[in-house]
């Protein structure tokens, strides 16, 4: 079943990498980090994808499975960063 995540990581990651990162929405912070925010198929594909993260040698603060919410999403998630 299909679950929404959030993963903060340090430092940007530029967009040429969306493609790679499952096209998940990315929101940069103030204070350098990039959070992602989107649906990740299962636990195997959250696995994979904290894997390429890693291998861009870039560390994971945090990684969050938001609650699911009706109809389609917006940028709610990102209201409360």
């Amino acid at each position: 079943m299909t679950e929404r995540y959030r993963i903060e990581v340090q430092s940007h990651i530029d967009s040429d990498w969306s493609t790679w990162l499952n096209n998940l929405q990315r929101v940069y912070t103030e204070s350098g980090n990039t959070i992602l925010v989107g649906d990740v198929a299962d636990q195997a594909a959250l696995h994979g994808l904290l894997a390429r993260i890693r291998d861009l040698g870039l560390p994971i603060l945090l990684v969050a499975r938001l609650r699911p919410a009706a109809g389609k999403q917006t940028h709610k998630e990102f209201e409360s960063l």
